[in-house]
């Protein structure tokens, strides 16, 4: 990087004479013990960083035309999804993400009328179908479609405890639709965050999820999604996207595999709350900035009310706007690779991807990802990690405006629900243990919500 000196008439004050000045202004305070704190991933954050002492250029690659807008659409009835795609489209989403739970759809009555070429399609299913993928592939190559599919097995074992039918039968069918042309790979790598892990554990755990894939399919001849859930931490999610693709293309490289990740990034619903639901839009705006700075290729923002309401076309409406406002109002997509050469980032960047590599190498020595997953070491590490966050948030320093720091006691909520927005457990018998996504403020809402029905 080109080091020019625009203020050439000013001495350079090296971090050594930064340090002097701070320990003289805190008159006799300890520098580390005022100034420096941890992370919950052991990092030590400092006031400020310097060229002299931090280093490090990790560069993201990510040009200024990467991210687009995503809607969400659950297929339901196939007529009405075509037509809100097509509605959406016009105002102002840039691809669409269907989700198929039915095998039956019919992909010609799902696309018809709707722009092929220019636009890309995600088809995330919550199942494995050779046929069904057949099928999409088909459909693309005739119409020259962009199609991304997302099938997902190991995830599917991570938060339902079950395969989609077993771990051979699974691997033999990805591996028949890996001779495809269509991309059909994605980890999901946001379970990971919505269920309390540390950003260290989702990119490590990420990483041997992807590794999974690279040693049970004989050939992946196409781009893998990662879909990324983020969170409310601005600088350290930035961070952690920039390490999530450097870590990725460095696995890549060992299996000759000559595709970049492309990255999916929707706001953390851990972090969400049901009461004073509006501040949702500030964490999601914020979520969707750092998801933006740190490279995600594509964004698919979280309506503030999704915990509560069903899809509604308000709630999508605003979600999309916040994405636009950012995209053509702020012009976060008008500058290369924007958190590049940022000391503190980069720094962030750097630890975060070798604390990542580390556990990551520990997971592989003891048996790889699934292993630890059957072994329930995964999910025992991703609750104890939840726990701490979750005694934070318990104890007030961990805070969530609206719900346990001022909180509005004149706020009703027991009528709006149209969805039910706690974990539901249902006793049933699965493999391993699964993954469950858990907000942190759900106790202390069914609290309210039991107190309003007393009244």
């Amino acid at each position: 990087m080109e080091n020019n000196n625009l203020f050439p008439e000013f001495e350079p004050v090296s971090s050594k004479q930064w340090k002097q000045q701070i320990q003289y202004e805190l008159k006799g305070a300890d520098y580390n013990e005022t100034l420096v704190w941890e992370s919950p991933e052991g990092i030590k954050v400092k006031p400020f960083y310097h060229n002299d002492e931090d280093k490090a250029n990790l560069g993201s690659n990510v040009s200024e035309t990467a991210f687009s807008i995503v809607q969400n659409i659950f297929v339901h009835d196939v007529k009405k999804s075509n037509e809100r795609a097509l509605d959406t489209l016009q105002r102002g989403a840039e691809s669409i993400r269907f989700t198929i739970e039915n095998k039956e759809v019919s992909i010609e009555e799902l696309m018809k009328d709707l722009p092929l070429e220019s636009t890309t399609y995600y088809f995330h299913l919550p199942f494995l179908s050779i046929d069904f993928v057949n099928h999409l592939n088909d459909f693309s190559n005739k119409n020259k479609a962009n199609f991304i599919l997302q099938i997902d097995p190991i995830g599917q074992l991570c938060s339902d405890g079950n395969w989609f039918e077993n771990l051979d039968s699974d691997f033999e069918k990805l591996n028949s639709i890996a001779s495809k042309s269509v991309s059909f790979l994605k980890i999901s790598s946001g379970i990971y965050q919505n269920a309390g892990a540390n950003k260290v554990q989702e990119l490590a755990y990420t990483l041997a999820h992807v590794n999974e894939y690279f040693n049970r399919i004989s050939s992946i001849n196409s781009p893998i999604t990662i879909e990324v859930a983020v969170g409310t931490n601005y600088f350290f999610e930035i961070a952690k996207l920039r390490a999530l693709r450097l870590l990725f293309n460095t696995l890549a490289k060992e299996y000759n595999h000559n595709f970049d990740c492309h990255i999916i990034a929707t706001p953390t619903k851990r972090n969400k709350t049901l009461y004073d639901y509006n501040v949702n839009m500030l964490r999601t705006t914020t979520e969707c900035m750092s998801a933006i700075l740190g490279g995600a290729d594509a964004i698919a923002n979280l309506p503030y009310d999704s915990l509560y309401h069903k899809d509604n076309e308000f709630g999508d409406r605003i979600a999309r706007n916040q994405l636009l406002v950012l995209k053509h109002e702020s012009y976060f997509d008008k500058v290369n690779n924007p958190a590049d050469g940022a000391y503190y980032i980069e720094s962030l960047t750097e630890q975060l991807a070798e604390k990542a590599l580390l556990l990551f190498k520990d997971i592989e020595a003891n048996g790889g990802f699934i292993t630890q997953l059957i072994e329930g070491n995964i999910q025992r590490k991703i609750s104890e990690s939840a726990a701490k966050e979750q005694e934070l948030f318990d104890s007030g320093k961990e805070v969530l405006l609206g719900t346990n720091k001022y909180p509005n006691k004149n706020d009703k909520m027991k009528h709006d629900l149209e969805l039910y927005p706690f974990v539901k457990q249902n006793p049933r018998k699965t493999l391993i243990t699964p993954i469950i996504e858990k907000r942190l403020a759900e106790k202390v809402e069914q609290e309210r919500i039991a107190s309003e029905k007393l009244e």
